[in-house]
């Protein structure tokens, strides 16, 4: 298991859970919003809101920390994350944030201490990128966006 270390922003809600796993199988732990005063956002569809956690997380080097989706809120109400998956690196101290958009057809209220996200730790490899004068060939070449078929 791999330690977060965790502070809340000053003015965030202590009362608001940590991020946390709510299934003993789960890849990612569940993180909410934390909005001043415990005020509410709706979204509008197609509208989009940089959603406040109250949170700065403290990630080991050699991790990073993906912010996805929740199935549940992009299955019932098109509530979904623009650039999926968003990436928290090591180094990175600043307050964590997640950009929500309304996908959907009707107005989403975002409410004060509900789950919005999911944080999934993930190991980084980091690599060492060489101008070359050719690549190797594959069967697959230069075949990008549908070219191996549908389905």
């Amino acid at each position: 298991m791999v330690a977060i270390r965790v502070i809340r922003e000053q003015g965030a809600d202590p009362s608001v859970p940590l991020p946390s796993y709510e299934t003993a199988g789960a890849a990612g732990a569940d993180v909410r919003a934390n909005l001043p005063g415990g005020a509410s956002i709706t979204l509008e569809p197609g509208q989009r809101a940089l959603v406040p956690t109250g949170l700065r997380i403290e990630i080991p080097q050699g991790f990073e920390v993906q912010v996805r989706p929740r199935s549940g809120l992009a299955l019932k109400h098109g509530i979904t994350l623009p650039n999926t998956p968003g990436t928290i690196d090591s180094d990175y101290r600043g307050p964590l944030g997640v950009i929500v958009l309304n996908a959907g057809q009707e107005a989403f209220e975002i409410t004060h201490g509900e789950r919005i996200a999911q944080l999934v730790v993930a190991p980084v490899v980091q690599a060492a990128f060489e101008a070359v004068d050719m690549l190797s060939d594959t069967a697959r070449g230069a075949g990008g966006f549908g070219s191996t078929g549908r389905g």
